[in-house]
């Protein structure tokens, strides 16, 4: 990539790379290609006469071209950049602090503003007191002369791509520079953009749908990228079409959730002003594909000028840098109507017209030599049959190396080979599906990985934190699982309560789990399940069968001694109105927000406590930026976006808002 960035500054210096867009909205200087290049040499100057070549360096960075530069001043280094989110100061952050010590890292990099926050508080900040921290915006100036080419090749590790999950262990996928050239050469030939074409992410720098496709492979292709936070999308998703619109996007996409948002929050006045006729990929992977929802943001925004064609079924993990597998461009997705009982049996039968119990699934592209996808009996390691689910395993030039320091867990994850030929080595996914007519349809997990807007939760963390939140749960007694609930997954919640707690106050114990898991893991409870002692599905060995405890949730024959649902969503909020005559008092503030809360918890008005925390209500953070769009409509201001963080409580936010 270092190649490529330096042949962009010498042919098209003065060309926009990429533009950031401040709330979504407001366009900041581009950052041309030759700036891009300059910065980069100067801080990878600054990172080798540290002596830091071969070092992992940990990236700290609001959204925003501070982070762009950083990430190729790394490259450009020789250094192992570790792209994370900046630490939070409210309370300890665990992860971080194990991706601290995980990857090894002595450095840090961030901007002037974010280290000039964290410094005073770095001694109460474990793991982050010891590292050495880099301003990368303001340094000195001539410093990209003394940039030296670090001899790097193919097999140099260029990132660790922390996989999103495990607050307990996470892990560090080794991405070489040669996996990332492979991986951007497989996106163009099904992407099949030009230098005329534009890209536009909203997706976090941190992952790697937003890393590939938002940053690297707008390069690679010489195109321009434009930029927003994730915040400025899920606070007014139309900023995310109106910049499509604007700019003439051609290249961009998401997880499931997002076009949903966009077809259920974008007013039919909003969509008017819109021209999509550009747009010729439009992604959905990162969690399971709906067919309805492809369906929905088709229709919606037909007229716009969206083509049905431009929709893309993908499938990808950071285990094989990103895209495994992508609906080529100008295709549309292929669908498979399948018997829903015999896929639960792992069996592939296409379903009559009239069953009205069929999962339709929906293709995520074509299963070809490059790289090599192959479905697999996962307890075998055989191939498996036509019309039969099975693991999905893929080998080729996107695979990484492994995991960072964890030989065990790579050996087993990539080093898997078919036990009839011996072909390999193959990374096992841990996901299911089969493939149809030269087409990968992905089925489910072999794991109990819960996906959630995208994000990976692992199960036993959620179940952890679950069991500490109230002293009425009875240890090791519980699960976390996921279900489809209308059009998206949900986190349902089943834990038992001690015998000598059955009499206590049960809806206090749910509201403490719903509290608890939305702010630790940031995702909010479907459903809160009480069942009686001695009753969870377990094996012969005592083992708790979370898959179990979702059949039984699902037929309904749990004991439960007290039940939780989250209530159907009702229609949005307005999306726009005339702004009030007058500035709102503190008592509207107050009865709309406590409206808005029981409207999407449950709790009749009176039982809202204006001093609980939002989390008490399961307001996570992607709920929270939503509520925080609808109530700036609805104060005819803009709000931003962190303002729940700095005020959360009914009381206190009111409160600040009327002032």
């Amino acid at each position: 990539m270092i190649d490529v960035l330096r042949a962009r500054a010498l042919e098209t210096p003065r060309r926009a790379a990429y533009t950031f867009l401040r709330d979504g909205e407001v366009e900041e200087a581009p950052l041309t290609y030759a700036a891009l290049d300059e910065q980069a040499r100067a801080i990878a100057a600054w990172l080798q006469e540290a002596g830091a070549v071969g070092e992992r360096a940990l990236l700290f960075y609001p959204p925003g071209l501070e982070f762009v530069t950083a990430f190729f001043g790394c490259l450009y280094a020789g250094v192992v950049a570790v792209p994370a989110y900046p630490p939070r100061l409210n309370r300890p952050d665990p992860r971080i602090q194990e991706i601290v010590s995980d990857a090894q890292a002595r450095l840090a990099l961030t901007t002037e503003a974010v280290r000039s926050v964290l410094e005073p508080r770095r001694a109460r900040l474990p793991g982050l007191d010891s590292l050495r921290w880099l301003a990368t915006d303001s340094l000195p100036a001539g410093l990209a002369e003394r940039w030296r080419e670090p001899g790097l090749d193919g097999d140099t590790l260029a990132l660790l791509q922390y996989t999103s999950g495990s607050t307990l262990t996470p892990k560090g996928v080794m991405i070489t520079h040669g996996n990332v050239l492979s991986n951007s050469v497989q996106i163009d030939h099904a992407a099949r953009q030009t230098a005329d074409s534009v890209s536009v992410s909203w997706l976090p720098h941190f992952h790697d749908m937003g890393l590939v496709y938002g940053i690297i492979h707008p390069l690679y292709k010489g195109f321009p990228g434009v930029l927003m936070a994730p915040a400025a999308f899920l606070q007014r998703p139309r900023r995310w079409l109106q910049a499509m619109s604007r700019y003439g996007g051609t290249l961009s996409g998401g997880p499931n959730f997002g076009y949903d948002l966009c077809t259920g929050r974008i007013t039919a006045e909003e969509r008017a002003g819109l021209d999509l006729s550009r747009w010729n990929m439009a992604f959905n992977g990162a969690e399971p594909v709906r067919a309805s929802t492809m369906e929905a943001f088709a229709h919606a925004f037909a007229p716009c000028g969206l083509r049905r064609a431009a929709l893309s079924g993908a499938y990808g993990m950071a285990e094989s840098t990103l895209m495994i597998t992508i609906t080529p461009r100008d295709a549309e997705p292929r669908l498979f109507r399948a018997r829903a009982a015999e896929l639960e049996r792992n069996r592939v039968v296409p379903a009559a017209p009239d069953d009205a119990q069929a999962r339709t699934l929906v293709g995520c592209g074509p299963a070809g030599a490059q790289p090599r996808v192959v479905i697999v009996d996962p307890h075998e390691s055989a191939p498996c049959p036509a019309g039969e689910v099975g693991e999905i395993w893929v080998s080729g030039p996107s695979v990484a190396r492994g995991y960072w320091n964890r030989a065990e867990e790579t050996a087993r994850t990539f080093g898997a080979r078919l036990a009839d030929t011996g072909d390999g080595p193959f990374l096992r996914t841990g996901d299911l599906g089969f493939v149809s007519d030269g087409e990968l349809f992905v089925t489910g997990r072999l794991k109990d990985l819960i996906i959630i807007r995208g994000v990976n939760h692992y199960p036993q963390d959620i179940e952890q934190t679950v069991q500490s939140s109230h002293p009425a749960l009875r240890p090791g007694a519980g699960a976390a699982f996921s279900v489809d609930a209308g059009e998206e997954e949900r986190l349902v919640v089943v834990h038992e309560v001690e015998r000598s707690q059955r009499n206590s106050d049960l809806a206090e114990v749910t509201g403490a789990i719903r509290r608890a898991v939305t702010e630790e893991h940031e995702v909010d409870v479907h459903a809160v399940l009480l069942i009686r002692p001695a009753s969870i599905p377990k094996t012969s060995s005592g083992k708790i069968q979370r898959r179990g405890c979702r059949t039984a949730f699902l037929e309904g024959t749990l004991s439960v001694l007290h039940e939780w649902r989250r209530p159907a969503a009702g229609p949005a909020d307005p999306a726009v109105g005339p702004a009030p005559a007058e500035p709102r008092r503190e008592t509207d503030i107050v009865t709309w927000l406590v409206g808005r809360l029981a409207r999407e918890s449950g709790i009749h008005p009176d039982d809202i406590d204006l001093g609980q925390p939002f989390a008490s209500f399961g307001v996570d953070s992607a709920r929270a930026l939503l509520l925080v769009g609808d109530l700036e409509r609805w104060l005819g201001r803009p709000l931003p976006p962190i303002v729940l963080w700095n005020y959360p409580t009914v009381e206190a936010l009111a409160r600040h808002l009327a002032g």
